[in-house]
């Protein structure tokens, strides 16, 4: 039987432990918020760092995984009862929830070395679960780790049960709290990859987490421009989506998209959309109180939100001898990145096909035929 487990608030400490057997299969995890880039294919070749922060679990609402059934198999009415609204490659045909975790927050597993699933550098999840219950043999997981993959482990939802760490019982964080930490994600990384003559070879590139953060937004964006002009915020903002929004949506009188989320000033009474922080914890959207006009809302995870309205500062070139006190230094300076901002398309399109507003006409058209509408090199 399908289920799909109940969302705690955030906070709580749970062990998942063998469905079969009840051995332990994790250390103790509290959950979040599924980050919007677990199931990004990022690049070629590339080495992506683990995909969630240890001691934390998310899960994936939606079906996940093999057997995969093709769009023409499913038809638009089965599909929209899923929420998905326009024609994709395929769905899963899968049990929804399953569980997602840091490959070294795992106890008590056993890799299944016949189920490589297809992959071309390390494992995938192409034949099913790959990892067993060391203690009954019971397949449990699918470990990820091949190229351009963000290493995980999935849990199956039907092979493991989660119980509650006793004595755990915190709430999530306020977003003031959120706020006090100030941990943003930096929209540069440096991004290994394999088969260089020399071996890994390693560059600084946009971050994949921001690229991903930039397709899904850019759905909620076109959608909510209701086929008028979108202007956003000059800086880091503009250079994610302002290329992209001329290039799909037509000239004319443009509606306006701004930065709002908490601690911030009031949000300008002219500003049709607002691009807001989802908790990292929960998932929740900030929505503005008491707000007499309805406002389209864009989410943007709170890492990259926090770091578009707090850019990092630029620090200044490295010295020689003693530096003051009160004067940052960084030996050496991070390399600038002055590539074009490249939007993950299949971030867009995943969003795109789950929004309602994806029926219309013209915003169907922008789905089934992006390219025609952008440069290509905007993906």
């Amino acid at each position: 039987m399908r289920r799909c487990p109940c969302f705690p608030s955030g906070g709580h400490l749970f062990v998942f432990v063998c469905a079969g057997c009840d051995a332990e299969l994790t250390a103790p995890l509290s959950q979040v918020a599924l980050p919007v880039h677990a199931h990004q294919q990022y690049g070629n070749g590339l080495q992506l760092p683990v995909l969630m922060e240890p001691g934390t679990f998310a899960v994936e609402p939606e079906p996940w995984g093999p057997p995969w059934r093709r769009w023409e198999e499913i038809g638009p009415d089965e599909a929209a009862a899923r929420g998905v609204h326009a024609p994709v490659h395929g769905l899963s045909d899968g049990a929804p929830g399953a569980i997602v975790i840091a490959p070294g927050d795992t106890r008590g597993v056993v890799l299944i070395p016949e189920r490589r699933g297809g992959a071309c550098c390390g494992l995938a999840a192409g034949d099913g679960p790959n990892t067993a219950c060391a203690a009954c043999g019971l397949p449990v997981a699918s470990r990820i780790d091949d190229c351009s993959l963000w290493q995980a482990m999935w849990l199956a939802p039907d092979a493991v049960r989660r119980i509650p760490v006793e004595g755990t019982d915190a709430g999530p964080l306020s977003w003031a709290e959120l706020m006090a930490k100030g941990k943003g994600v930096s929209p540069f990384e440096p991004i290994t990859g394999w088969g260089s003559p020399s071996g890994a070879s390693e560059r600084w590139s946009w971050s994949p987490q921001w690229v991903a953060a930039a397709g899904s937004a850019l759905a909620h964006l076109v959608a909510a421009s209701e086929g008028r002009a979108v202007t956003v915020p000059d800086g880091l903002a503009a250079r994610m989506f302002q290329r992209p929004l001329d290039a799909l949506l037509p000239a004319g009188p443009a509606r306006r998209a701004v930065l709002a989320g908490p601690g911030q000033a009031a949000v300008a009474a002219d500003a049709d959309i607002l691009l807001v922080p989802s908790h990292p914890q929960t998932g929740e959207l900030w929505d503005p109180a008491g707000s007499a006009t309805p406002r389209h809302l864009v989410p943007l995870p709170f890492g990259v939100w926090f770091r578009l309205v707090f850019p990092e500062p630029q620090l200044p070139v490295p010295a020689s001898r003693l530096m003051p006190d009160d004067v940052l230094r960084d030996d050496p300076p991070p390399p600038a990145v002055d590539d074009d901002f490249r939007f993950d398309r299949g971030a867009f399109h995943r969003t795109l096909a789950r929004l309602p507003a994806v029926r219309s006409p013209w915003l169907r058209e922008i789905f089934e035929h992006p390219t025609r509408h952008t440069h290509p090199g905007a993906f």
